[in-house]
């Protein structure tokens, strides 16, 4: 009899951060999957933003090549860059 209920409370003392930890994990993802839907209705993720900032991103890429490819300190080169 002792036994079993040793069993028993065993069982119970390691079932609680097992069901604590499931609760957690359903709160988190219910919270992600809300974060999810805000981020696809933000005004930025559209095609022209996206695009736009491609570009963007392409420039720098380019002027940080230009940059590693002389032994010019482009830093102190006037503001109209030849790109």
């Amino acid at each position: 009899m002792e036994s079993a209920r040793r069993w028993a409370l065993a069982l119970a003392r390691g079932s609680i951060p097992v069901a604590l930890g499931l609760l957690l994990w359903v709160a988190v993802g219910k919270g992600e999957e809300q974060r999810q839907e805000t981020l696809k209705a933000l005004p930025e993720v559209n095609a022209e933003f996206l695009a736009e900032r491609r570009k963007h991103n392409e420039l720098i890429m380019a002027a940080l090549k230009e940059a590693a490819e002389t032994q010019e300190n482009v830093a102190r080169r006037p503001v109209p860059w030849r790109k």
